[in-house]
């Protein structure tokens, strides 16, 4: 299956739907990353605290070793930590990551979360574009910003992200930061898209949904958010799952059907206690 495409505010395209790779590791994860990219995923998602990228670059490899499809298809990104936010290290940790996904260029770096409480998150942004100037990254954004933060680097620097990729599922389907996001031109990732332990699978509107179009609740909630214009990043180490998931590119949801799904976020949505104000990620 062809998947459309997001064009991102740096002119660049990526496919609108991607493969999480938290918490693959090992041989075992190595498989289960091939397997996505046997099955059609062109976006890998990793982080350097995922402590997978050496896995990730591994299958890449072999991916494009067996099947002939050339390495620009295929959009690898990963995101610097907390304790790399110094401009200085936040140079070398890109660096880094490049060299052990084993790529030339890393199509995407992200700011993994912004910790305002040790206040450098405007330094981590600064190497970015640093980064990207340099042609060690091509694409550039953060993840966990909020929208005073995203305000915050912006005015900083005069560069807006292409991406923040978020917490973003039914129960917490972040309405305001998506408006903010539209009207800065960047793109929405969406972490834990099915919302893990509380997947609304057994609400009634996905139910309905699903029995209309023959299809199952999570690949509902994946549609619900390729209709919203964000882009979903599922993690399944099972073939059939894998290929379940992308096929929520097949079919539509009504407008309606979207509200609802929509109007289904809690203030209690939240997976854990992940305000970007507040949270420290080390």
């Amino acid at each position: 299956m062809t998947l459309p495409t997001l064009t991102l505010n740096d002119g660049h395209s990526i496919p609108a739907l991607g493969f999480g790779t938290y918490p693959l590791v090992g041989d075992e994860g190595g498989r289960a990353v091939l397997s996505a990219l046997e099955h059609g995923y062109r976006i890998l998602d990793s982080a350097v605290n995922y402590e997978n990228e050496g896995i990730v670059g591994r299958a890449l490899r072999d991916f494009l070793r067996e099947s002939g499809v050339p390495r620009h298809e295929i959009t690898v990104q990963s995101k610097l930590p907390g304790r790399h936010h110094s401009y200085e290290r936040a140079i070398a940790s890109g660096e880094e990551s490049r060299a052990r996904l084993g790529v030339d260029r890393l199509d995407v770096l992200l700011i993994h979360w912004p910790n305002p409480i040790t206040g450098l998150y405007k330094e981590a942004w600064r190497a970015l574009v640093e980064l990207r100037e340099r042609g060690v990254v091509r694409t550039i954004g953060v993840s966990n910003f909020n929208e005073r933060l995203l305000d915050d680097i912006i005015s900083d620097t005069h560069v807006v992200p292409a991406i923040n990729q978020v917490e973003l599922h039914p129960y917490f389907p972040q309405v305001d930061l998506l408006e903010r996001h539209k009207e800065l031109g960047i793109v929405t990732q969406a972490w834990s898209p099915l919302g893990k332990r509380q997947a609304p699978y057994g609400e009634p509107v996905v139910v309905a949904a699903a029995d209309r179009l023959g299809v199952t609740p999570a690949q509902v909630i994946l549609r619900w958010h390729l209709e919203r214009g964000t882009l979903p990043l599922p993690k399944s180490a099972t073939p059939s799952r894998q290929v379940e998931n992308l096929a929520a590119a097949g079919f539509s949801l009504t407008a309606d059907e979207v509200d609802a799904i929509t109007a289904l976020g809690r203030p209690d949505g939240r997976l854990f206690d992940g305000d970007p104000e507040t949270h420290e990620e080390m």
